[in-house]
């Protein structure tokens, strides 16, 4: 990644009456502070998942839409000391209003404020971050993004989000509800940048961009759940049922971008978000043979992330399923390895 001295970037304006280019010194050249944890207001996961309010709208933007406890004060950590929401593990970029800065520390901004995105943004990059740490990658297991991630925020009018890889970035759209809102959106582009890392070039067969929708949603909540865990949140609605703010511009209630309970199987037709929803639901259903077999969570996210380093970029659901059950094997014994066999089976997926 290229790297400018902030000194050195210059904004520009461009006068409405006479076009003329404006150079003014940019918000970069603002004093640092030395600061590396912050606090911030965001939202505990979204705002429908920690209330189960399915009656929640948009309402274009307005701070009245969302009542004042679906926020909630987290530090942020890993910052540089630049003031800016740029630190360790994510660097934020904004299509639109002043790039969030503090002097203090402080980052707390409501949904009508473009810099409320910008905090959720970092927040969620760097927390999704420190969950794969947890679980050991960097450590004990191969890191995955190992370096500061670009979060662009607002970069276009659709209701969309993606993510790129040269270099490492995710963008962030505002149609509906704007993308940033949602937790789950972000860190559901933060996996398929876990999947670049670890099998670059991956994605290159439909079952292949099936799983990888697939894990960008289970990532999202198992992420947020851990979120929810750690700092204390409520978690009201149905987990199962992932990015249920953003998507209330465009389902009926209960709002639910796609579930962990389809019963699709693996013979299925449909593009690859319709079809994640078969490997999604295996996931979710192994998670609770872990917790039924006295396991954690954290044990198979563990597991279900380490196999995906024996993918192929264009693996099958099949091929796929074999090196879960191989790292389930490997590394939580037969009764584990089984329940995985079991639920790729009832969607289908045979090895």
């Amino acid at each position: 990644m290229t790297t400018r001295s902030a000194l050195a970037l210059i904004a520009v304006t461009v006068t409405a009456a006479t076009g003329t280019l404006l150079l003014a010194p940019a918000t970069s050249a603002k004093p640092t502070t030395g600061k590396d944890t912050g606090v911030a207001q965001v939202f505990m996961v979204n705002p429908v998942q920690s209330s189960n309010d399915q009656t929640l709208t948009d309402d274009k933007d307005a701070a009245s839409a969302v009542p004042s406890s679906a926020y909630a004060l987290a530090p942020l950590r890993n910052l540089d000391g630049s003031g800016y929401l740029r630190g360790k593990w994510v660097t934020v970029e904004s299509g639109t209003g002043t790039p969030a800065y503090s002097r203090t520390g402080e980052y707390l901004y409501t949904r009508d404020q473009d810099q409320f995105e910008q905090v959720m943004g970092y927040f969620w990059v760097n927390q999704a971050q420190e969950y794969l740490q947890s679980l050991g990658f960097g450590s004990t297991l191969p890191g995955i993004i190992k370096e500061p991630f670009s979060v662009k925020i607002n970069q276009f009018g659709g209701d969309n989000s993606y993510q790129t890889d040269k270099p490492y970035r995710i963008r962030l759209g505002k149609g509906g509800v704007d993308d940033a809102e949602d937790a789950e959106v972000i860190v559901h582009e933060y996996g398929h940048a876990v999947h670049q890392s670890q099998v670059p070039g991956y994605g290159q067969s439909a079952d292949a961009g099936a799983i990888g929708e697939s894990f960008g949603d289970y990532l999202a909540v198992t992420v947020g759940l851990a979120a929810a865990a750690q700092y204390g949140w409520p978690v009201a609605a149905n987990p199962a049922c992932p990015m249920d703010w953003d998507s209330t511009s465009y389902t009926d209630a209960p709002h639910c971008i796609r579930s962990f309970a389809a019963n699709l199987q693996a013979t299925a037709v449909g593009g690859v978000h319709d079809r994640s929803q078969v490997w999604s639901q295996a996931l979710w259903e192994i998670r609770g043979d872990y917790l039924a077999l006295g396991k954690t969570a954290e044990a198979w996210d563990a597991t279900l992330i380490d196999s995906q380093f024996d993918y192929a970029v264009d693996t099958s659901f099949s091929a796929a399923a074999k090196a879960t059950y191989d790292a389930a094997l490997a590394r939580d014994g037969l009764p584990a390895a089984n329940a995985v066999k079991a639920r790729f089976a009832a969607r289908g997926i045979t090895f």
